[in-house]
């Protein structure tokens, strides 16, 4: 005989609640009281029990389904048609949503967007939802007693131990052991393919990031900005995103004039004829290799007849300008062009060695000198003018960005007739949008924060969605060797290389140390630590892990002891220490950390989490033998091993990092 429970909620002075549980029979018979607990506080943050208790049975949720969704029902294979447990309360919960609006007991209307994930104390259960308190409103009652209305009568499927209503509004259920630990199926069945979802299939995002001037080396600050976005890409793309990264070249305006001309100028003193460098022009020692290369390639073709001299400027950045002037005319286009290029790609180059040094590729790398050539800056411009946000003010062409929230207005052509920076920003975004992405994303050092509002302001301004461009502002990292911080400036020369880190603490430590955080966060980078090889170092920690899990698998093989992972797998109720379930709880999280850490844009989300479980699998080595003399628990015991292992590879794998099988 079918049964079903009953939450009666008796209020008390004080905010004191009294739960009474019934059974009630299908036959209509009197209900019999259960149990009543004592009197529970709501303000203490203690609950009310409203469970699968006293012998209360529970159906299978076979009936119980909703559009889209397979039947929400326990399945002992793990397929990709397979709803996880987190699927199936979600599942069950709008269905009784549906089945009260029906009914008239709640508003009509199909169930709101909610969240059903872990509780933040493991206390509380496995699984939580937020349903009551975002249809409180609606129905106008508190959201205790709409988590009370729906838990009346509900039918439990049989995976749930017992269920709680916690204050504000929470639901929590708590998990089967059994059921948490056919996780383990699950894993082992998508191996590499465990953690990805399709949540976000029908989407398709562009990320720009890095985009560094090619005016000198990636330095450790943009180091950072790399290792967020390919990380990012590489969670966006694993939810069933359609991902491409772009890496915007800054091949035109005054910063790369400034580079000819200190290119040419240290090519000039290889000869013996070129005039003092300018002190803001750019000096460091790759600038001399660059020289050393053209004179290698060209020979004195570019040393003028007649001596240099630059003109004279009290104002240092006027007589840069004016020196950059001198030097295209003594030069001529055509020479001024060759060595121009020949700058910009052997920095480029260099820039597209080091990411790939890092891991980090691009699907397209986008010419802003292209996007000049090809008309689209000329054509942006007029269109804003066309529609009359763009005014002349002293010489100057203004965009009326303040019309659309922005501070104030912003400058898109000089007095002399140079586009701004802001201008073919403009454009590039214009051109951006055209190509039909759902979304964009860029990823810009937190200096750029006041930016954003003007480029979002154009592209209102060009009747374009603004909402579809996403900005993510990363702080760039702070470098310190044994104490000291280490200064970084492009044109001084004074930094540290993105190169330079790489040899010192490899990639796998450079990219965990700039995901630990968030991105918006300030970040110190630690040399020291990053290279210590000890549990302080996380990378180093979690690395560890990896390897002592295959160190584990190859001793079975070693000593012919006869892996069986299907007997493993069918004697997985073994594993009833509790350092065993709580492993297998944890790495049971990971596909929703995963769809946590792209939908919030959080790669430090999966690095946490990665370090909580290497933490407790050595906790869990170190208490208990796994190559134990009985037979079902020790192949029980290396399905977990090689459960959590695949979750360390797939979670570090997102971040970019490799997970060795030996240290």
């Amino acid at each position: 005989m079918a049964s079903s429970a009953t939450a009666l909620l008796a209020y008390h002075p004080g905010g004191e609640v009294m739960p009474y549980f019934y059974i009630w029979a299908t036959n209509g018979a009197p209900a019999k009281r259960l149990f009543v607990p004592e009197r529970r506080n709501f303000a203490n943050g203690q609950g009310v029990g409203c469970g699968a208790r006293g012998g209360l049975s529970s159906r299978s949720l076979e009936n119980l389904r909703r559009p889209c969704r397979p039947t929400c029902k326990m399945s002992t294979s793990f397929d990709s048609d397979t709803p996880s447990l987190k699927d199936q309360i979600h599942a069950l919960l709008a269905d009784r949503v549906r089945v009260l609006s029906t009914s008239g007991a709640l508003p009509p209307g199909e169930p709101p967007i909610f969240v059903v994930e872990p509780p933040r104390n493991p206390a509380h259960g496995d699984f939580s939802a937020n349903l009551p308190m975002v249809l409180a409103r609606g129905a106008k009652r508190a959201p205790m007693v709409v988590a009370a209305q729906l838990m009346e009568g509900l039918e439990l499927p049989s995976f749930v131990a017992g269920v709680e209503i916690l204050p504000p509004g929470f639901i929590n259920f708590r998990i089967k052991p059994a059921a948490v630990l056919d996780v383990l199926l699950e894993i082992l069945q998508a191996d590499a393919g465990y953690g990805q979802s399709n949540i976000h299939a029908g989407q398709s995002i562009q990320i720009e990031f890095v985009s560094a001037n090619p005016t000198g080396p990636l330095h450790v600050g943009h180091g950072r900005g790399a290792a967020y976005g390919s990380a990012l890409a590489r969670l966006l793309r694993a939810v069933g995103c359609e991902v491409q990264t772009e890496y915007y070249v800054n091949d035109a305006g005054r910063q790369m004039d400034i580079l000819a001309l200190s290119v040419w100028l240290r090519y000039l003193e290889i000869f013996g004829t070129a005039p003092a460098l300018p002190e803001n022009a750019y000096r460091g020692a790759y600038i001399l290799d660059i020289a050393a290369a053209l004179r290698d390639q060209h020979g004195a073709r570019f040393v003028p007849v007649e001596p240099l001299a630059l003109p004279e400027n009290a104002e240092p950045e006027a007589r840069l300008d004016a020196a950059i002037a001198y030097c295209r005319a003594q030069l001529g286009e055509d020479q001024y062009a060759e060595i121009h290029g020949h700058a910009c790609a052997a920095i480029l180059s260099g820039i597209r060695e080091d990411l790939a040094a890092f891991g980090v590729h691009f699907d397209r790398w986008y010419s802003e000198r292209s996007l000049i050539g090809s008309g689209q800056l000329q054509d942006a411009l007029d269109e804003l003018r066309r529609r009359g946000f763009i005014e002349t003010r002293d010489g100057a062409q203004w965009f009326a960005s303040s019309r659309f929230g922005d501070e104030k207005d912003r400058v898109v052509v000089r007095e002399n007739g140079a586009a701004t920076y802001f201008a073919t920003d403009i454009a590039y975004h214009t051109e951006k949008m055209a190509r039909g992405f759902t979304g964009l994303i860029n990823i810009w050092g937190a200096d750029h924060h006041g930016y954003i509002p003007r480029v979002k302001a154009a592209l209102s301004a060009l009747g374009l969605d603004a909402e579809r461009l996403q900005v993510l502002l990363v702080q760039f990292a702070t470098l310190y060797r044994q104490g000291e911080r280490v200064q970084m400036s492009t044109r001084s020369g004074e930094f540290v290389t993105l190169r330079e880190l790489l040899e010192e603490v490899g990639p796998d430590a450079g990219r965990f140390f700039y995901l630990m955080r968030r991105s918006e966060q300030h970040l110190d980078f630690d040399l020291d630590l990053a290279k210590s090889q000890s549990q302080d170092n996380p990378v180093y920690y979690l690395q560890y892990a990896h390897a002592r899990i295959c160190s584990v698998l190859r001793q079975a093989s070693q000593q012919q002891l006869g892996f069986d992972e299907a007997r493993g797998l069918r004697e997985r109720e073994l594993l009833s220490e509790k350092k065993e379930h709580a492993l297998v709880t944890l790495a049971g999280r990971f596909t929703q950390v995963v769809a946590s850490a792209a939908r919030e844009r959080e790669p430090h989300q999966v690095a946490n989490y990665l370090r909580e479980l290497a933490m407790e699998f050595h906790g869990y080595y170190n208490a208990h033998k796994i190559l134990v003399p009985e037979v079902a628990l020790r192949d029980a015991r290396l399905v977990l091993c090689t459960a959590v292992r695949i979750v360390l590879r797939n979670g570090l794998d997102l971040l970019g990092v490799t997970a060795p099988e030996e240290m």
